[in-house]
């Protein structure tokens, strides 16, 4: 070898242990490993399409539409009474509460960033990588639900309540708000054309933000959106439009010491049971009229799936698959799941689980469920595997139901 080409040689790996070294770095790896991620899964998409959201099974015998089921009233008269809506006082015009410290997430990290927001209004001093490391050790989880979030602050910051509730409104968020407490909403955003799956990706996505301000004069929110910045202003209309396709959830966080003041702001509210009870009401009425969309449908399900109303519950996602969801909707609910696999619908529960495996490949959730009818079908090995997954993904995924899992065939 010519002593130039030994130079060269040499200069290569130099520069190959220099870029080796480089990629440790924590903020530097985390970065290269989403965009090689996003870059893989693009390839995918290209060979091999995801396609729309499938549309159900045929299921014998099936009614032509979903029966609107009436109010369970076993089950409302069961439930406590609790402050009615109609006594909350008049709302100031407006309202704000100081802006947090602003926190720009980190990738697949909207719910731990918003959160970590929101707990610097009360005094916390961490930063988002400390809920994430525990909620979704795995960067490449895209989703973390509600109750993660609640799972966070009940063992980590247990010198704080949080809860949430659905079927939200502006009225509720006015008046938390002019209460001094902000709140986190789940809702829709649009990413990026980089981060999209392919070609055909829709590039809708859920979104996290931490609501604190409101302006009745301009009709619009404040909220803190860890992707798109800081003091961002929403109207009151788009933010309906955008928190409706998860149920209008809220969640709110409070001092233990005022919860006696949350239970009258919420009102009725407070109450799980009275709430999901008055927001299946709701959605029932909504899936009545001739306008109503894939979301309704979803909705009405998810309210239904509470009831532990499957067969109804199923026939509801039916109709919104039917009507056309998102592609990315089974990477953060998952009420369809419980639903078919409870109504024996298997063939529809792997069909779904795998398609929402084609979307979003690091998802605990679609293969615990995955797993559950491999099972069911009599495939052990495979479901095995499934749950196997699950529990890399994320070991501590819902008090380790992976693992429970996986009891039933070891």
């Amino acid at each position: 070898m010519s002593p130039k080409v030994r130079k060269i040689f040499i200069g290569l790996a130099g520069l190959l242990i220099a870029a080796a070294l480089i990629y440790q770095i924590p903020a530097v790896k985390t970065r290269l490993e989403w965009r090689l991620d996003v870059f893989q899964v693009y390839v995918k998409n290209v060979i091999n399409p995801v396609g729309p959201v499938p549309t159900a099974l045929p299921v014998t015998p099936q009614p032509a539409t979903p029966t609107i089921a009436t109010t369970n009233t076993v089950a409302a008269q069961a439930l406590p009474t609790a402050t009615p809506a109609s006594t909350f006082p008049p709302l100031p015009a407006q309202a704000k509460i100081k802006s947090p410290p602003y926190e720009k997430q980190t990738a697949n990290n909207c719910g731990p960033a918003t959160l970590s927001m929101a707990l610097h209004l009360y005094g916390w001093e961490g930063s988002q990588s400390d809920i994430s490391d525990l909620v979704k050790p795995v960067s490449g989880d895209r989703n973390v639900n509600p109750e993660e979030l609640r799972y966070y602050i009940r063992t980590q910051a247990g010198w704080l309540n949080l809860e949430y509730r659905v079927g939200g409104n502006i009225e509720t968020l006015k008046r938390l708000l002019a209460a001094n407490y902000p709140v986190i909403v789940e809702s829709v955003t649009a990413l990026d054309p980089a981060d999209a799956l392919g070609p055909a990706d829709d590039l809708w996505a859920a979104h996290y933000l931490l609501v604190t301000a409101y302006d009745d004069s301009t009709q619009e929110f404040t909220v803190q959106d860890s992707y798109h910045g800081p003091d961002l202003k929403i109207s009151y209309a788009q933010l309906e439009a955008d928190w409706k396709p998860f149920n209008n959830v809220y969640l709110l966080m409070y001092f233990p010491q005022f919860e006696e003041e949350v239970k009258t702001l919420l009102g009725s509210d407070w109450d799980p049971g009275l709430n999901r009870q008055r927001v299946l009401s709701h959605a029932e009425s909504l899936i009545s009229a001739p306008s109503a969309d894939a979301f309704d449908w979803f909705n009405y399900g998810s309210n239904l799936v509470y009831f532990e109303r499957y067969d109804e519950a199923a026939r509801a996602y039916d109709k919104a698959r039917e009507l056309g969801l998102p592609l990315r909707m089974f990477r953060y609910q998952f009420g369809p799941f419980l639903a078919y696999f409870h109504s024996a619908r298997n063939d529809d529960l792997l069909t779904l689980a795998k398609y929402a495996l084609g979307v979003t490949d690091k998802s605990e959730e679609a293969w615990l469920w995955y797993g559950f009818g491999l099972y069911r079908k009599g495939d052990y090995d495979g479901a095995l595997k499934a749950w196997q997954k699950a529990d890399s993904i994320n070991p501590n995924f819902y008090e380790d139901q992976a693992r429970k899992a996986m009891e039933l065939v070891q």
